[in-house]
């Protein structure tokens, strides 16, 4: 259950309260007149089903209230309430099923925007992978790939581009065209210091080692990045958050854009090029796959609203 509240106009008060209280997915209608100052208006709250928040919030923006007044939903751990078991057994689809799209839109947004958060820890993240590889330590990489912050902009695209938000779509691809440069350039600058000082040594990448993967291209690579994606979209719209962590360890994303610095730094040119083909592989297999999960969970989500009517009639 999600818990709804609006801020609404007093003019607009009785077509909310008209919408919600003939919606199968709501219930525990409250209002609170007067109780707005910043916007000012009445405070209309209600307990909503996942499956119907889409239909709900849609309904809510058509009356102007995204402009005129304010829409927060906050996620409802514990509801002990027949009402509330019966909204959702009523509500169309299921509950693990049922895609936010406004809330999938805010979490994208906010992950997309390039800012000094997000280079940092890209940066750290590829620092890492470099330190990784030449000591040949698996788990630092491990390590890297859980750091790094890519997931997000790659959701982002997937997002802008099933939904036409080309505005998204921009500003992620943004945030991963600059984004990479300068964690690499930075950590070419690491990797340069630490082959001076005599940290980092060409003979470190030669011979046969754990993480020689990143750079070994094959079928498998595109197979694990359109796997990564898949899962991840899914984790990402089901609100299963736990699931992201394994894609983080799943797609080599940053250990590529960390081993071609490292590999070009000590002249390793056959390697440096397997990486970005690597990197390539991996940015396109999330975003194909990440975007094809969101079609079918779109299209799903329509067919499922389709069969049960929406309200009580």
């Amino acid at each position: 259950m999600l818990h709804l509240r609006t801020v609404s106009p007093p003019e607009k008060t009785e077509r909310v309260l008209e919408l919600l209280s003939e919606h199968r997915g709501a219930t525990h209608l409250v209002l609170l007149k007067g109780a707005a100052v910043q916007p000012a208006g009445d405070v209309v709250e209600a307990d909503i089903a996942r499956e119907s928040a889409d239909d709900i919030i849609d309904g809510l923006c058509e009356l102007g209230l995204d402009h005129t007044g304010g829409i927060t939903l906050e996620v409802i751990d514990t509801a002990l309430s027949d009402a509330a078991d019966q909204a959702e057994e009523d509500a169309p689809g299921e509950g693990a099923d049922a895609v936010v799209w406004q809330e999938l839109l805010g979490r994208t947004g906010e992950e997309s925007r390039l800012n000094v958060t997000f280079l940092s820890f890209l940066t750290f993240a590829c620092m890492l992978t470099a330190v990784g590889v030449v000591t040949g330590s698996s788990v630092t990489i491990v390590g890297a790939m859980v750091v790094g912050p890519e997931f997000g902009p790659l959701a982002a695209v997937a997002v802008g581009l099933v939904m036409r938000r080309w505005d998204l779509v921009r500003r992620a691809a943004a945030a991963l065209a600059i984004g990479f440069p300068v964690a690499m350039l930075i950590t070419l600058a690491f990797t340069v210091v630490g082959e001076a000082t005599g940290l980092f040594d060409r003979a470190a990448l030669l011979g046969d080692h754990d993480v020689d993967f990143i750079y070994q291209v094959g079928p498998y690579s595109l197979i694990v990045a359109l796997l990564a994606g898949a899962a991840g979209m899914l984790s990402l719209t089901s609100a299963k958050s736990a699931a992201l962590v394994g894609v983080f360890i799943s797609v080599t994303t940053v250990p590529a854009a960390g081993y071609a610095v490292v590999a070009a730094v000590l002249n390793e040119w056959g390697r440096c090029i397997g990486s970005v083909v690597q990197l390539v592989i991996n940015l396109v297999g999330v975003v194909a796959a990440a975007a094809v999960v969101l079609m079918l969970r779109r299209k799903g989500q329509r067919r499922a609203s389709t069969e049960r009517p929406l309200s009580r009639g």
